[in-house]
């Protein structure tokens, strides 16, 4: 599909049908967002129903996914530090065969935030940056707070904020004051960044431990197994403090129409029955059930100056609808069920044109250097520490490349329609095959220009290097340290 500039959308954004004789001016993405107390456990053998991955029909644009209770006894925090952690390999290790890249993470002792998107989407996600906030024991431990990852999606700012609250049915209020002070905490690094608040669309969800108030066990569960829900929808503390603080009611939410998501007994579909050990080995009350799980989400509707005299008064430049709202009762490894909010994003066209326009130069091959060739933007400013990168055709997140070239040191050309620069053959993949170029911007946090895929044959000797030293060799001969891994 073609705009009227005749540059061609990614695949997967679709453009909503125009009315007669008019332009086509907004887009819709598929958004997929998932929040999972995981209770310290590992992942499990598959997630294909909680990713949706056999939908055909309707393909996802964006994962959100938000952990709670990630291992992070010292000695796993400190292995995941250096390396990633399981659960981000096991969802990179899903999704990149489907290509989906890994656009940001961040992690907060037991919080864990991934976004991911589909590769043709990565030049329009622009201004990524991460936040974190402790809340637990007066700030000053963040086994309970909140992690957030924002960015500019085609030229709409939005912010994705996971969080995990106190726990026990008494704390409401303090749970209530923790997510203001996360609010107010989460300043992003930046010129023009916007807070928290001034997104355009701010995703909120994690394991916000709101109860359900006054009805006993028995009670709660009756209600459960007649699903009537209604019933208890009006007893969740959470609900009813949208009733009465005004900052909870700009935010929206889905209805609950499937059972509380806590607390099973694991690899079950029961509610707590084993009950809590205490002191001297007395059995405690079981946990209540409670729709501790949630997703949320508020649209700030506002004009953008770009689109006040293109688009129609009072429609607004960008919307999130929800299509579903659900639990998935088949995982188990913990006592919390995971939670998936499936939205839709309508925007107006704001940008439609990637920053770099990038391409290989003539058939490559292993046996020597190669050129690549590429155009930008005319306000585009580049930097000494942007970069060129080699990446296998399904790469996992932009620092997974087999090989990489600085823009300015590299450039072999420079012409007002173009640039070249070179990438050396000793560092070319020997054994060939299919690969992708993309332009990493050092201010943008973001890959901003990807190449179409394309072969670079291999050595007909198909001698192996040692995989070790891919990369840093020409690092260190330019007198630069390698590429710094982003918060991917």
């Amino acid at each position: 599909m073609s705009t009227a500039a005749g540059w061609d959308l990614p695949a997967g954004l679709a453009v909503l049908s125009p009315a007669a004789g008019m332009e086509a001016r907004r887009w819709r993405l598929r958004l997929h967002v998932v929040t999972w107390n995981v209770g310290t456990a590992s992942p499990p053998p598959e997630v294909t129903s909680l990713l949706q991955l056999n939908s055909q029909d309707q393909a996802v644009d964006l994962y959100v996914i938000g952990l709670q209770e990630v291992n992070s006894k010292i000695v796993n925090f400190l292995s995941d530090m250096a390396f990633d952690d399981p659960w981000s390999l096991f969802f990179m290790t899903t999704l990149s065969p489907l290509s989906y890249v890994k656009v940001s993470s961040i992690r907060m002792q037991g919080l864990l935030l991934l976004v991911f998107a589909k590769q043709a989407h990565l030049p329009f996600i622009r201004d990524i940056r991460s936040q974190f906030t402790r809340t637990g024991l007066y700030g000053y431990w963040g086994n309970k707070g909140g992690v957030a990852v924002r960015m500019s999606l085609y030229g709409h700012t939005v912010c994705f904020l996971n969080c995990h609250l106190p726990a026990h049915m008494e704390y409401a209020e303090q749970r209530l004051d923790d997510f203001e002070h996360i609010l107010e905490m989460q300043q992003f690094e930046g010129e023009n960044i916007p807070g928290i608040l001034d997104h355009d669309v701010l995703f909120w969800f994690g394991d916000l431990n709101f109860r359900i108030e006054d009805y006993g066990l028995h009670f709660i569960r009756e209600s459960i197994n007649k699903s009537r829900f209604s019933l208890l929808w009006e007893k969740d503390q959470l609900n009813m403090a949208k009733k009465k603080e005004a900052f909870l009611q700009e935010f929206s939410e889905g209805p609950l129409k499937f059972k509380p998501t806590y607390k099973f007994d694991l690899y079950s579909n029961e509610y707590d029955t084993r009950g809590k050990k205490t002191f001297f080995w007395f059995n405690g009350k079981k946990r209540k059930p409670a729709w501790t799980d949630r997703i949320l989400w508020r649209v700030k509707h506002l004009v953008h100056p770009a689109s006040e005299a293109a688009e129609e008064p009072g429609e607004p430049p960008i919307s999130a609808s929800l299509e579903s709202y659900t639990s998935h009762m088949s995982y188990g490894v913990s006592d919390h069920k995971p939670v998936t909010g499936t939205f839709e994003l309508q925007m107006k066209r704001l940008v439609s044109t990637p920053l770099v326009e990038l391409h290989p130069v003539g058939d490559w091959s292993a046996e020597r250097d190669a050129t690549v060739s590429y155009t930008t933007v005319p306000d585009f400013a580049s930097s000494a520490w942007d970069w060129i990168a080699l990446y296998k055709a399904t790469f996992q997140h932009p620092n997974d490349y087999v090989m990489y070239a600085w823009v300015q040191d590299n450039e072999i050309s420079s012409r007002e329609d173009a640039k070249q620069v070179y990438l050396g053959a000793e560092e070319l993949p020997v054994t060939g095959g299919e690969f992708l170029l993309g332009y990493y911007s050092n201010a943008l946090r973001s890959i901003v220009g990807l190449s179409q895929p394309f072969q670079v044959q291999p050595h007909r000797t198909s001698k192996e290097k040692d995989p070790f030293w891919d990369g840093i060799g020409e690092a260190e001969e330019l007198g630069h340290e390698k590429p710094p891994p982003g918060d991917f």
